[in-house]
């Protein structure tokens, strides 16, 4: 079987380019324009190795290496960027990516790093997990199977959640919603990202339909003299965050 590939880059002409020669090489390419793309095409489908440009709009390649660290994922990560000092490198290192390439570079040294990576990297066999009872409400995590950030927690495999203690009773879309904010928690979400990620395509400028889902939220999640957790970024979006 081929390996799969992750390809995370805004610029399309280095996109597009860097994915016919990855096929051409024998890869299985996905590629993506931006970091929040990367996140959900690695949530849905775990690939092989990622190759993510570090300067991206939005959430750039460093959160989405973060953020797949905090969660656990230890998939390799190469990563590209325009950024020549010692100080860049180190903080693509601390991020969490196994290795990082200088751009402009040739497409062999690519190859040859993403080489090193695989055989760097443990081979993983999935092991079906034993049916657990649920618990009516969460203790201490050391599965790493919960979704974590400002007061709430998640399970996405027995979709349910709490804000502290307490229980959410959520419906699919109001979960779903809920889960995109947490995993992107204090990184800002644009309406069209929001809409893509959700419902598959932009209802268009003139929809309210983000903002009900929102004010469900807001009503189940906020507690009495609590600080609200969803903010608005007038004109352009929300973001989870604590104060």
């Amino acid at each position: 079987m081929p390996h799969t590939v992750l390809l995370a880059e805004d610029d399309r002409a280095i996109r597009n380019a860097l994915e016919r020669a990855l096929t051409l090489e024998g890869y299985r390419v996905t590629a993506v324009a931006d970091g929040v793309e990367a996140l959900a095409q690695a949530h849905r489908s775990r690939p092989d190795v990622l190759v993510l440009d570090v300067m991206m709009p939005g959430i750039d390649g460093l959160q989405v290496c973060r953020v797949l660290r905090a969660e656990g994922d230890s998939t390799p990560v190469l990563m590209l960027t325009a950024l020549v000092e010692t100080a860049d490198r180190i903080a693509g290192l601390d991020a969490g990516a196994d290795d990082y390439v200088v751009k402009p570079f040739d497409v062999e040294e690519v190859f040859a790093r993403l080489r090193a990576l695989l055989r760097r990297a443990a081979p993983v066999t999935p092991v079906p997990e034993p049916a657990r009872e649920p618990v009516e409400e969460p203790g201490p995590d050391t599965s790493g199977r919960f979704v974590e950030a400002a007061g709430l927690r998640m399970d996405p495999r027995a979709r349910r959640a709490w804000r502290g203690r307490r229980e959410l009773e959520l419906t699919r879309t109001e979960f779903e919603l809920l889960e995109l904010l947490i995993r992107n928690a204090g990184v800002v979400l644009d309406h069209s990202t929001i809409y893509d990620r959700i419902w598959g395509y932009d209802f268009g400028p003139g929809s309210k339909n983000l903002a009900v889902y929102v004010g469900y939220l807001r009503r189940k999640l906020d507690d009495p003299g609590a600080p609200q957790l969803i903010h608005t970024v007038r004109g352009v979006g929300y973001v989870l965050r604590e104060g």
